[in-house]
């Protein structure tokens, strides 16, 4: 262990030493200082199967809890060892449990390559979200903050996200031109949505959308927010605390590939989840 960082080399997290990975997620929950975020990276090799079973040990579940799966494609070598048919079926298996997939390496692949991974991927699995990069640096917002964010902080979230920079050493005067790498849309309406048709809509979302966080006004708990979360093909809804002083109000901000965040469409499918009743008025 070096600092915030913990090495796991004597096996695999996913079958040797799922053991070894619980006691260490175990001892940095135990740590004085509150731990926000823990990122677990695997080696190429490794089944997402057995890590989903340790995320899901009964000592672990109600204390920590699983927010997204990312896989990361090769684009320059997708395409290697096809006489090698296990090796094939892992990279299924791996984008198969990803809510997300970076096909990294674009520049080096080129077009024709990029073109032929995203052809082979859309082949395999419907609606998946493809991040395209290089020496995989996609922005945080799409990666992390995922779960359970402070609904509070909703308002500050959609400013930060649509200016392209969190976190404390981003400022207006420095930092990458995020508007070059992604798309930002936000939604806003005081009538109350729907849940159910809100959880199905947000399954149908264009694979070009690759985020939508923020909060619900819904007809199901009206006097507490319900905060919204997807990631990649994951969705999820839960309902926290009430309104208080605060005028009920959905505020939901999504983010996804530059020219593939069709605004119109986006807002047809949101305005489609709000109440019949409450549309009625």
């Amino acid at each position: 262990m070096d600092g915030d960082t913990i090495s796991l080399a004597n096996g695999c997290v996913c079958c040797q030493i799922r053991d070894d990975l619980t006691k260490s997620v175990t001892a940095l929950l135990t740590r004085p200082e509150t731990v926000e975020y823990i990122l677990l990276e695997a080696s190429g090799v490794a089944d997402p199967a057995g890590i989903f079973m340790t995320f899901s040990d009964p000592g672990l579940r109600d204390r920590i809890r699983l927010d997204s799966v990312t896989c990361v494609v090769d684009a320059d070598q997708v395409f290697a060892h096809p006489e090698y048919p296990p090796l094939i079926d892992l990279k299924l298996r791996q984008v198969g449990f990803a809510d997300m997939v970076i096909l990294n390496k674009v520049r080096l692949a080129g077009p024709g390559q990029v073109e032929k991974g995203r052809a082979w991927l859309d082949g395999h699995f419907s609606r998946l979200r493809i991040v395209e990069a290089d020496y995989c640096q996609v922005p945080y917002q799409i990666l992390l903050g995922v779960g359970r964010f402070d609904p509070a902080r909703a308002g500050l979230n959609s400013h930060l996200v649509e200016r392209g920079c969190t976190g404390p050493a981003c400022h207006d005067d420095h930092g990458p031109d995020h508007s070059k790498l992604f798309s930002t849309w936000s939604y806003e309406t005081d009538q109350p949505l729907a849940l159910e048709a809100l959880r199905e809509t947000m399954r149908k979302l264009p694979g070009t959308v690759w985020r939508a966080k923020g909060v619900v006004h819904t007809t199901d708990a009206p006097r507490r927010r319900a905060v919204l979360q997807v990631v990649g093909r994951r969705v999820d809804i839960s309902i926290h605390e009430e309104w208080g002083q605060r005028a009920p109000r959905t505020q939901i901000v999504a983010i996804g590939a530059v020219g593939g965040v069709d605004a119109s469409l986006l807002e047809n499918t949101f305005a489609s989840c709000i109440s019949p009743a409450a549309a009625d008025t």
